[in-house]
């Protein structure tokens, strides 16, 4: 068995490799952070969302209720009579 460059495992520099995974670790990191200020972000948003949604609600019910006091005061009203005559402009 010859010692003979086709019989060798290939060698590889290993600064590019270490420095290819130093990148991919800094990367990750980086990925990391981001996705924790997404969950930060998504959190509060879904916060705004909840309070947004029981204003509304709240001025649904609000809306409602004014709606209801109008027909009231409407229906109080007296109705117009057809026998007067109309007057002429």
């Amino acid at each position: 068995m010859s010692d003979g460059p086709g019989n060798r495992a290939p060698t590889y520099p290993r600064a590019p490799a270490m420095s290819r995974i130093d990148e991919l670790t800094e990367r990750i990191e980086r990925l990391l952070l981001r996705h924790e200020e997404l969950r930060r972000t998504n959190a509060l948003l879904e916060q705004q969302l909840a309070v947004t949604l029981q204003e509304r609600d709240s001025l649904r019910a609000r809306l409602s209720a004014a709606r209801a006091r109008i027909d009231a005061l409407i229906d109080r009203l007296p109705q117009p009579t057809s026998s007067s005559p109309e007057p002429d402009a």
